[in-house]
Parts: C-alpha cells; structure tokens; sequence
C-alpha cells in the first residue's frame, strides 16, 4: 500500500503553520513586559512560513484520500515537528541555549508531560513563559483534531487523523460527523480554561499567572509559573479551584458534554466515570488520614493536601503543592502506583487511563469462571454490554507493551550511571506523562542534571506515552511500510 506523501507533507505543513499562528499569540506578552519580542516575531515567522511552503507544495495534489497508515505517519511526524519547530522560541531568545534541554521542555510541553529543565522559573521571560504553557494547551486536546475540524474545508476526510490521535476503546462521538464533534471538544476545552482563568483571578493570581495555569491545567501538563509550583501560592482557594478543574480535565470530555446539557444519568451510568471518582474518593481518603498522623497538618490540610496531590497525580498533571516524597515511605510508594492508573479515556490526561484497568480486572476475574465453565461463553461487560473479545486482546496486549516498555527504560535509563530510585521514577513519570517522578526527579527537583542521552530517550518515552503507544510503535514495523 502507498502512502499519499503529498497529502502527508501538506498536512504536516499545516500542523507547522497553526504551530507558528500560536507562537505569535505569545507577542503581546513580551511587548508588554518589555522583554526580547523580536525572537518570538522570528520564530513564529520561520515556523508559519516554514508550513505554509510545505501546505503550499501540495495544495493542488488531486488525490486527497487517507488511508489508515497515513494518519499514523501524519500524527507522529506532526508531533516531532511541532516539537522540532517549538524549541525556536527557546533558542533564539537564549532562555535555553542548548538544542536537547530546549527539544526536552519543548516535547514535554506538547506531550502535557510537564517534566522541565529549568532552574529558576521565575527568571525566564514572560513571554517565553506563556509559550511554554501554550505549548500544553495545543497538546492537551491535540492540534491534530484542531485541524481535523478543518479538514473537510480542504476536502480531505479527518477519521484516520481523530482515530491516530485520540486512540481509546470507547471512541464515543459527541455527534455524528467528526468535524462537529472536534468542535464542540475545542469549544469545552476552550469554554472550561477561560473558567478556570477567571476563578483563579478571583483568589487572587494576577492575569499573567491565571492564563498560564489555567492553560496548563485544563491539559493536565502541570507547567506553573513558579518554581515552587502551586505550593508558591499557600492558598486553599486556588488549590481547591485548580483540583476541580483537574477533576474535570481527567473526566471523558464525553462525558463532560453531557453534564453540560444536564444529562446527569449519563454521568452515572458510566462505569469509568463511577470507578474514576472512586479511585479518587478511596485513594485521597487513606492519603489524608495518613497524611494526618505522620505530620502537624490540620484536619482541613491533611485532606486538600491529600485530594490535591491525588488528582495531580492521577490526572497525570503533576501540580505540586507538597513534596509527597517527605511524608513516608508507604505514602512515597503509594503515589509510584498511582503513576500508572491514569484519568479517563477521551480525556486530556495521559497514563493507562482507568477503563484499561477495569476491563483488565475484569477479564482476570472471569478467567476464573472460564476455568470452571470451559464450555461457556463469559464476555466482558462495560456499562452493562458485552464489549468485542478484539477489544480486550487490545488491552491486555497494550499493558504487556506498557509494562514491558517501563522495564526496558529503566534498565537503559541506569546505564547512564542513574541512580535506580530515579531511573524508576523518571521513566514512569514520562510514560505517564505526569511530570515529578521519584529522586532526584522527585516533586522538588527536575531533569536539568540528567545526562543528554537520558533527556533524548525520555522524550521518546513521553511521546509514545501521549500517543498510546502503538501509534507510534506501528511506524518500527516491518508490515506497516510493506506496500
């Protein structure tokens, strides 16, 4: 089978070009702060220009059908050279000089990672800074269903793009056509961060602070403002704001739009959504009560403390409002566990997710029974329906390639003279795209000490992590460039 390279490369180009659009949304910022805006102006210009040549090349090609492999290729490479292109802004204005540290903050904004590089936060130009947040907010929802809103403008049909992008068992459609449902996903995305702006304006971050972390949030990315993260602002309000509009980042956007239209029976009936809140529920329970008796936290710390870290981590946001690592070890190893849940599918958060789990856990638990009715013929059941046996093979094939992956990188990870603690913790932390991990990557520290070739393959692991795995596994495949 061919690949229809000039639709390929004009797809790419259009990716690049809503890339440079972004980078120039970051102008009015360092104009006002007075800072370097010349860098951001060149950078926005390389990179718009850059995809509009590319866009241009194959704009009258006739043949505008995509196949299946197409929409892989197009989601991985637009993911590398939106990462490629986003280290501009860094290079130029010499807030990170060096290419992999600058392609490492870059890949990790895109991917809602939020694991950084960088020293002293407060130091980097604002405009800079804003660029680092934006970088999140593309990624979260992803700029591929962006432009697939688009694409039958251009007469070119986006499912093989939303289907590579946005992979998951339960691919519930907002609407019929893909094009209405990634709009009405950009317009709660959308809708959602300006609440949260607002709100947190209210408890009284300044606008600069607001948009950033409003941005970050509702992508579940995690980059602050501060180097010391939500912890800088010692405020139950902006706390309880910021965990609630993780709550919701981390819940099926699905299912969001149907709390908006006031169909709360679909909310409920959803089996994820039920064990998502209860995970979140349970897990911040034991947290707090622990957290209570191993410190001098108040009753009412103890439990926003608890539900806060709880939903950060879970989310895969990886706000900071304390080092959970200094509780204990029981709560250390706690919160290790709780990097590999996940939020929802569908949702902006990264990690397993949580319907992955249950159909696991379910799929074990009548094993059993299929031992004793060998005869008998026991689906699995989601929301009360027996889901395809394909479904479940996807599955349990996807968490023998994650498990095996998180292995494989923390043994290449220790080669690099890593201690263990932190090679465990950096690499699912990145596979996760959560942000602290474990160590010296721990909630108070960053990746800047980690070796170049570490910050390379991590970046690697954050990508497949975003994407699910097999959209990028597909393209090392023999069979995927067979024609």
């Amino acid at each position: 089978m061919r690949f229809n390279l000039r639709v390929i490369i004009g797809l790419l180009g259009l990716l690049i070009s809503i890339n440079g659009v972004f980078m120039l949304l970051c102008l009015p910022f360092s104009i006002y702060y007075k800072e370097d805006w010349l860098s951001i102006l060149i950078s926005g210009l390389i990179t718009l220009v850059a995809g509009l040549l590319l866009w241009q090349s194959s704009r009258r090609h006739s043949n505008k059908e995509l196949k299946k492999r197409d929409g892989y290729l197009i989601v991985t490479l637009g993911w590398l050279a939106m990462s490629f292109f986003g280290t501009l802004p860094y290079i130029l204005s010499g807030s990170i000089p060096q290419f992999t540290n600058a392609f490492f903050e870059t890949i990790s904004g895109f991917t809602t990672t939020g694991a950084s590089i960088l020293n002293d936060i407060e130091a980097m130009p604002k405009g800079i800074l804003f660029w680092r947040s934006l970088t999140q907010w593309i990624g979260g929802m992803g700029i591929i269903v962006l432009t697939v809103a688009i694409l039958p403008i251009l007469g070119i049909g986006g499912m093989q793009l939303f289907g590579a992008e946005a992979p998951g068992i339960t691919p519930d459609k907002l609407k019929p056509r893909i094009k209405e449902t990634a709009k009405r996903l950009w317009l709660i995305y959308l809708g959602l961060t300006l609440l949260e702006m607002i709100f947190l304006m209210f408890g009284g971050m300044t606008f600069f602070d607001a948009i950033n972390h409003a941005l970050t949030t509702m992508a579940t990315g995690g980059f602050s403002t501060k180097q010391d993260s939500i912890a800088y602002y010692n405020s139950s309000y902006i706390e309880y704001v910021i965990t609630f509009f993780m709550f919701l980042a981390g819940t099926s956007f699905t299912i969001t739009y149907f709390g908006l239209k006031g169909k709360f029976q679909k909310l409920w009936n959803n089996e994820e959504f039920r064990t998502y809140l209860f995970i979140l529920i349970l897990f911040s329970v034991i947290i707090g009560v622990s957290i209570y008796f191993v410190t001098d936290y108040s009753i009412e710390n103890s439990i926003r403390q608890s539900i806060f870290q709880v939903v950060s981590i879970i989310t895969t946001t990886g706000f900071i409002s304390s080092d959970y690592t200094m509780w204990t070890p029981f709560l250390t190893v706690f919160f290790f566990i709780m990097m590999f849940m996940g939020g929802s599918a569908g949702s902006t958060a990264g990690g397993v997710k949580i319907v992955r789990h249950i159909v696991l856990f379910k799929n074990s638990f009548l094993e059993m029974k299929r031992q004793l009715h060998p005869s008998a013929i026991i689906p699995v059941r989601l929301n009360k329906k027996a889901i395809n046996q394909d479904i479940t093979f996807q599955v349990l094939a996807f968490m023998m390639i994650y498990f095996s992956i998180f292995a494989t990188g923390c043994i290449i990870i220790s080669l690099t003279g890593v201690d263990f603690i932190t090679a465990v913790g950096a690499v699912a932390t990145s596979l996760g795209n959560i942000g602290p991990g474990l160590g010296t990557v721990g909630p108070i520290h960053n990746f800047s000490h980690m070796p170049d070739f570490a910050k390379w393959f991590l970046g690697l692991l954050m990508l497949l992590g975003r994407l699910e795995l097999f959209t990028v596994l597909m393209l090392f495949t023999r069979f995927f460039w067979k024609s």
